[in-house]
């Protein structure tokens, strides 16, 4: 028989303390690491709740337009300051600055593209163009919110909104296709019913037509100019029995 080898027998305690001697420093910076992310992750969850509610607190004692630009200036990344914005650019309006509501608006949208409001500022910005008579603006923007939000319920109003300036811009045919859009895209939208009605209200009515047929009521059709008729000799009058007769005279 050939000889055997003999096998070594494997200490777990002996293997856990080589390899802690042989990775010590590794072992213990990792753990460090892990707690300081731990604290650190607590302590900025401590400080945005505690930012949270000093801005809504601010927020709320917020009336005037100077007061919703402190919010935005101390807490610029709170939720609280996102809604200051958009009450200052309600404020703003309020006030007829357009320029300078719109101005705080797209700051909003610029800063929150993602907000579940972002939509409803852009509607706000459209507005605003209608107000300072920029109507060629305002279509596009209004264009620009239904396709960069088709999800969204400003959507369709946005589309319902366009209508209503290309009937003003007497542009029938382009208002009538957004209306069909509407009507196909959106069909449990609330706002179908209303693109329903100005569908209705764009398309001829077929009853109202003039036929070119059909009589005029009260009056025969017109036709031909009937000839006109000489004038009839009038009968003359019999004369009386042994009157001379006479031959119209000759002229001279």
């Amino acid at each position: 028989m050939p000889p055997t080898t003999p096998t070594l027998s494997r200490d777990p305690t002996l293997e856990a303390h080589v390899f802690w001697h042989k990775f010590k420093t590794e072992i213990l910076a990792a753990i460090a690491l892990a707690v300081l992310l731990i604290i650190g992750f607590a302590g900025y969850r401590f400080y945005s709740e505690r930012q949270e509610s000093a801005a809504s607190a601010l927020l709320a004692t917020a009336k005037k337009s100077q007061e919703y630009e402190q919010v935005i200036a101390q807490y610029p990344n709170s939720a609280a300051g996102s809604s200051a914005c958009l009450l200052l650019a309600q404020a703003q309006r309020n006030d007829r600055k357009f320029v300078e509501s719109n101005a705080t608006l797209q700051r909003f949208v610029d800063k929150n593209p993602k907000h579940e409001l972002a939509s409803t500022a852009q509607m706000a910005i459209a507005v605003n163009l209608e107000s300072m008579g920029k109507m060629d603006e305002a279509l596009v923007m209004y264009q620009q919110i239904a396709v960069t939000y088709p999800a969204s319920f400003s959507a369709p109003l946005a589309l319902v909104s366009r209508v209503r300036l290309l009937k003003a811009k007497s542009q029938f045919d382009e208002a009538r296709l957004v209306c069909e859009a509407i009507i196909n895209q959106y069909s449990t939208s609330f706002w179908v019913s209303e693109a329903m009605r100005e569908l209705s209200s764009l398309k001829p009515n077929e009853s109202l037509k003039p036929s070119a047929t059909a009589p005029t009521v009260g009056f025969a059709p017109a036709g031909p100019p009937s000839p006109v008729r000489p004038p009839m000799a009038l009968p003359s009058a019999p004369k009386p029995a042994g009157a001379p007769t006479t031959s119209p005279s000759k002229p001279k």
